[in-house]
């Protein structure tokens, strides 16, 4: 069961982080009556703005690692989304393409996201909603100007399988 906590003075990135799995679960309730999952929706998203991506672009595109984007565009693959071609000149590079069943997801997803987004902000002021737009505007920027910092050294995002590793040390040396 989940902690309760007064969310009223939480830190802002704790903040920021309920406010994405609330929205994150609004989204992901709508989208199962489609048959779709959470999961598939940024890739979604990606192809319906730029068809024939490929999979490392969709990767950054979705800010997930490439072997989510392998196993999440198989799952798509099967599921009849999308289609992945080799591109020519170089096997090892692949692209994504939307079928004519992943590109009608379109009409029948977005307006689920828009209702999730118009619930999310009922009631409040729209020079309110302005605001808050500015300020996490303005943070990812903070933000993602500290991560391109050079004076950043050797901070980086680990794999998932490299920080296993550093764990398993970790707790071997305890």
């Amino acid at each position: 069961m989940r902690k309760k906590t007064n969310l009223r003075q939480e830190r802002l990135a704790h903040l920021v982080k309920e406010a994405m799995r609330v929205f994150n679960r609004g989204l992901q309730m709508r989208l199962a009556e489609h048959e779709v999952s959470i999961g598939h929706w940024p890739f979604l998203r990606a192809l319906w703005e730029t068809d024939g991506l490929t999979q490392r672009e969709l990767s950054e595109v979705a800010g997930v690692m490439e072997p989510t984007t392998f196993a999440a565009l198989k799952a798509m693959e099967r599921r009849g989304y999308v289609v992945r071609r080799a591109v020519a000149g170089d096997r090892r590079k692949r692209q994504v393409f939307l079928t004519a069943r992943g590109r009608a997801l379109e009409a029948k997803l977005v307006p689920l996201a828009e209702a999730v987004n118009a619930i999310s902000v009922r009631g409040v002021p729209a020079a309110d909603v302005a605001a808050t737009r500015r300020t996490l505007l303005a943070i990812v920027d903070n933000l993602a100007a500290d991560e391109a910092r050079p004076d950043n050294g050797q901070r980086r995002i680990p794999s998932t399988r490299e920080l296993g590793r550093l764990v398993e040390r970790a707790a071997a040396k305890r």
